[in-house]
Parts: C-alpha cells; structure tokens; sequence
C-alpha cells in the first residue's frame, strides 16, 4: 500500500475504534456526543472538504455531496451512530477503489531504452562522442561493436550482424553489408561499420517509435467511473425530490407539520445514499484483479477488464508472443543424389554443426544443439566466414558450403531444387548440393489453444502482426488458424495496421493487442487493451501494456476475457440490487413507512450483502477459460 493508502487506513481504523467505543461506552450523552462527532469528521473530514471545495467550483452534485448532506442530516436527527456508519462504510469503499488503481503505469519514455546515448563523428581529425540530435544528414559516423546505432543511415564501410530485435521482434540477426540500410535503436554486434547518416535524428526509426509511444497513450480515453456518471443525475434528482419533500406537503396537506415532513425528508437524504453502488461496484472490479491475478494475469484497473469484456478483434505479434523466439532445427532434408554420393540427414546435420563450430551467431547455436554432441574438431581445416553468406570450411579434406542461397549459387557454384519458405540452411559438398536444413522458430506449445478459445468465446477476428518475412508469417497464420496476418512490418507500420483494425470494431466493441517487444509498445499503448509477455518481455512493452501475462502462455487472454465477463456480470448483479432496494425504500421513506434503521438497511445493509456478492470475484480464479460471447451493449 501506498503511504496516502496507509493513511486512509488509520483514519478508518481511527475512527471505527472511536464508533465502538461510543457504543459500548456508558457515558453522559454530551461525551458520547463528542466521540461521535470526533469519530464523523476522522472518518468523513476528507468528504465534506471535497463537497466544499466542488461547490466553490462550481461542481455541486456529485457523490461527496450527497454524502455529506446524507450524514450531517442524520446526525441533525440524532442517528449518530447511522450517519458514522455510512461515513465509514463509504470510506472502506473509497480504499478498496484506490488501491485497486494504485498499480499506475510509470511514465513510458523513461523505460524506453532504445534511446542512444552518443554518435560517433569525426570532428577536428579525431573521432568524438556527440549528441545524435548534433549530427547532420549526409555525415559519416563510426559505430563500434557493442554499441546502438543512433540514426538511420547507409553503410558506407565494414560488415557486421545487427542484432534488430528492438524494431522487429526477430531474434535473428541481421548481417549487414555495404550499401545496406540500417536503422536507429539495432545494436552493432561485431564489426566496425561506417555510415552515411540520411535523417536527422528527430525523424529517425528510434525517435518516432518514442514519439509514437508518447502519442498513442494519448489517444486512448480513460474511462469515467460509472458511480460518477450515476451521481451526475443521481445526485441532484434525489436533493430535489427530499427539497420538495420537506417543504410541499405541509403547504398543500392540511394538519401537516413541517417538522414531521423536515424528519421525513432527512431519512430519505439518508436512504438515498448511494453506498452500496460506491463500495461494492469498485470492490468487484477490485476482485476481478486479484481473480485474474492469480493466474497468472495482472490487469492494471478495473477499466481495462471491463474493456477486454468487450473484446471483438484480438492482434498478435508474433516472436515471443505465439512463438517461443528460440530458433530450432525443424526437418533435415538430404538431396536425391545417386547412392554411391548419397548423405543420410544424421551426416547433413553433422557436417553442418561441424562447419559452424565457432559461429556464435543463433542458427549456428541451434545446429550444434540438434547435433547434441560435441564436434570433433579433428576433422575440421580452415574456416572462412563469408558475411551475407554463410561458411566455407574444411571438412574431411572436403570443401563445405553452409549457408543461403547466395552462398550456394556464388559461391559452391550450384543451383539449389525448389525448398520450403522458411530459414534454410543449405549445404554443398565438392561442388555437390547435399540438401538443406530448415530452422523455425518454435510455436508456444498453447497457441493454437489460445486462438481455438478466443474464437469459441465469440472473438470476431484475430490477427497476427510481425516483422518477419511474409512467407514465413503467413505459414505460422496457417498452422494457429488465425484469420489475417501482416507481414514485414516496423513498428511504425503496425501502429498504421492497427488504426486500420480499429475501424473494423463496432461502437463499444475492443480492440485488443499482445505482444512482448520493445517493437511492441506504441502498438500497445495505442490498442484499446493491450497485452504484454511479462516473463520474457521488454520492460517498454510490459509498461505500455494494461494487461500483462506473467508466464508468458497466450492461452491465459481467454482466462483474462472470463475474469472481465464474470466480473462484468457481478457489477450489474450489484447494480440491479442496490437500486431496486435503495428504490424501494426510498418510496417506503417518502410515505413516512421506513424508519432511519430502514434507512440504514438500505445502505449499509444492501452495502454488506453487495460486498458479498463481490468478493466472488476473487473465485474466479477457480473456474475454467471457457467463456461465452457477450454483447458490447449490455455491458455497464
């Protein structure tokens, strides 16, 4: 808990230990009086400021008001211990809400990493560190290894492997090579590269992706609380009607009495007190939370479960998010060749995994794991990394080409047979093609769960959006059975694609995203939910998101969709009830048939009974993701 938390508790403990004393204590009336009284304005000193300070704005009707004019008319009736008992109710009510939304979102562009600190530039016949916003289009810069590349531009010297997973999403680096464009926010994994700078840095990939982040939090309306909605009529209704319930019957009725009709009109002041809807409505939501949390989902308020209640278009990132991002060799595939040169795929693996030995690069890593032995390096001669290639090496006294299809065509001098979409690694042996080896990245292994799931709870449309190439982002669609997907796309690109989706929604329908990059957070920030990987995703991504799935299973949005709709289901159940008592009661009080402790009843007890139903929220937990469709509308 926070500390102003903390404090709001003392203050509730503070003054319901003053109410029981009054209680139990047998003092002069006059000393209870003044218990009470101490006990009121400990409890409710907060409530009548905010009623004072509104009105002197301007802003009359609204909840702190009608408390206030609630309790101090019974405390003008003499029902001290009612008019303390709403007050604290109200307060208890008040805490639950606040730390249900004390999880705020800390500020996003401080998370955000992808920032460079420095550009390196020749200045005076010395390379100096400067301020990427100080560099000019068409300067040349150095980017060392190890170091981000602060601005977009062309390489003009050197070769290297980028490692782009802060634009993409793709684990896979990237090897570039002169004349090659490179962008803002990749790390420089080995070698020195030179560039041409062609943008400034304030229209460069890095500074729009902030931007972007910056902006499209903007863009997204934070939900105005029901209860407040609800007072804004509310309120000012029923004064009017206890006004003129005070005031009209002894003008009109003969023998009526004013102090008998004054009495009447306080009781329904008290009656009207909208307690229950104030407690138990942010209590359920609060259950909500804590349901959804424990498995395994934080949602970061009750606004957004009421959004992912109305969910009708879900969007997926790909890598990290339905993919494990772990490249893994997936099929070996040995070439026809005549028996006499034939290579079974156990000798296809192992002259690759050979080949590669000293290769940090990710595919080579995924190579010697599916080998699953450690490589006799007796075998191997010379070795040769070709950048944008592959590898040449001395196998046996045998010439070994591993690597792309360039590789295979200019450099073994052989033409490669229809393949597969996908990463391949190719190899040629003597000249000879010997078949090629596919490395995918590894599908979650409930990803199709989680799709077939959305569906079945009347998901409408589900998308998958990616940087990677468009053969292999349409295969990965294919095989989860998800209705659109988008390929190739920087992060700037899916912001556009989303805008696009969120025309497809209807009125009060919701569009949500899931994802786990940095590449991720202004797609994020900008969806009307969005849904972070917390246990292997970025720091951005988890902070731009409102929802967030700690183990990292994208099956778990269904169970964060049945969290929303049952708590959904539990606020209107709460709402139905509060109001249909509190009406009915307040017809009872205006024809003079309840008495303060039907008053009473019909706030602090409906209060009681709907915090009950409320706290069935945190059972949730217990039930199956297996939720029906419900319609937008009649969400509250």
């Amino acid at each position: 808990m926070t500390k102003k938390q903390k404090k709001q508790l003392y203050k509730i403990l503070a003054a319901a230990a003053l109410y029981v004393l009054g209680i139990l204590l047998p003092a002069d009336e006059r000393i209870l009086i003044v218990i009470y009284l101490v006990s009121y304005l400990i409890a409710g000193g907060d409530v009548l400021l905010r009623a004072a300070g509104n009105i002197r704005r301007g802003q009359v009707f609204d909840e702190n008001f009608l408390m206030t004019i609630a309790t101090i008319g019974a405390l003008i009736l003499g029902e001290y211990r009612e008019g303390i008992a709403v007050m604290l109710f109200y307060q208890v009510g008040e805490l639950f809400q606040s730390v249900a939304v004390s999880k705020s979102r800390k500020s996003i562009a401080d998370l955000m990493d992808i920032r460079p600190d420095h550009a390196n530039i020749m200045r005076e016949d010395q390379w100096i560190e400067v301020d990427p916003e100080e560099v000019q289009v068409g300067e040349i810069i150095l980017i060392k290894p190890g170091e981000r590349v602060p601005l977009d531009g062309v390489i003009t010297e050197g070769n290297s492997t980028l490692d782009t997973s802060a634009l993409t999403g793709e684990s896979v680096p990237r090897e570039v090579l002169p004349g090659n464009e490179i962008f803002s926010g990749c790390i420089n994994l080995n070698g020195r590269l030179m560039m041409r700078v062609s943008k400034e840095f304030e229209q460069s990939t890095v500074a729009r992706i902030l931007d972007l982040v910056e902006n499209a939090s903007g863009k997204k309306a934070n939900m105005e609380s029901f209860i407040t909605r609800f007072a804004r009529y509310y309120t000012p209704a029923v004064v009017i009607v206890a006004a003129c319930l005070a005031v009209l019957p002894p003008l009109v009725l003969p023998g009526a009495q004013f102090s008998d009709w004054v009495y009447r009109a306080l009781t329904f002041l008290v009656i009207s007190c909208p307690c229950a809807l104030v407690i138990s409505i942010p209590l359920s939501f609060f259950g909500g939370l804590g349901g959804s949390s424990r498995q395994g989902v934080l949602v970061k308020g009750g606004n957004y479960l009421e959004a992912l209640a109305a969910a009708e278009i879900v969007v997926f990132d790909k890598t990290g998010t339905l993919t494990k991002g772990t490249f893994e060799v997936a099929e070996i595939v040995p070439a026809a060749l005549p028996e006499a040169m034939a290579i079974s795929a156990a000798q296809l693996l192992e002259l690759a995994a050979l080949g590669e030995s000293y290769s940090t690069h990710p595919i080579s890593q995924s190579l010697r794991r599916a080998y699953g032995k450690e490589p006799d390096l007796a075998r191997l001669g010379q070795v040769q990394e070709i950048p944008g290639y592959g590898i040449e090496a001395e196998i046996d006294g045998a010439a070994v080409y591993i690597g792309n299809e360039k590789m295979m065509a200019e450099k073994a001098g052989v033409q490669l047979p229809e393949s597969p979409a996908g990463t391949l690694v190719h190899v040629a042996k003597q000249g000879v093609y010997a078949g090629y080896i596919l490395i995918e990245d590894q599908i979650k292994e409930d990803a199709a769960a989680a799709i077939a799931s959305l569906k079945a709870c009347g998901i409408k449309k589900t998308v998958m959006l990616t940087g990677d190439n468009d053969a292999i982002g349409k295969k990965v669609a294919a095989q989860l059975g998800i209705s659109q997907v988008f390929t190739q796309l920087l992060p700037a690109d899916k912001v556009d694609k989303l805008e696009l989706l969120l025309a497809e929604k209807s009125p009060k329908g919701k569009l949500v995203f899931v994802g786990d990059g940095i590449n991720d957070a202004p797609v994020l920030a900008r969806a009307d939910v969005g849904v972070a990987m917390g246990a292997l995703g970025s720091d951005a991504a988890i902070e731009a998101a409102d929802v967030v799935i700690m183990n990292d299973e994208p099956s778990k949005l269904a169970t964060a969709i049945a969290v929303a709709r049952k708590t959904i289901g539990i606020a209107k159940q709460n709402t139905v009830f509060a109001l249909g008592v509190k009406g009915l009661v307040l017809i009872l009080g205006a024809m003079g048939m309840a008495s303060m402790w039907a008053a009473v009843f019909a706030d602090v007890g409906v209060s009681v009974l709907a915090i009950l139903n409320a706290i069935r929220a945190l059972n949730i937990a217990k039930e199956k993701a297996v939720v029906k469709p419900i319609e937008a509308d009649s969400l509250i």
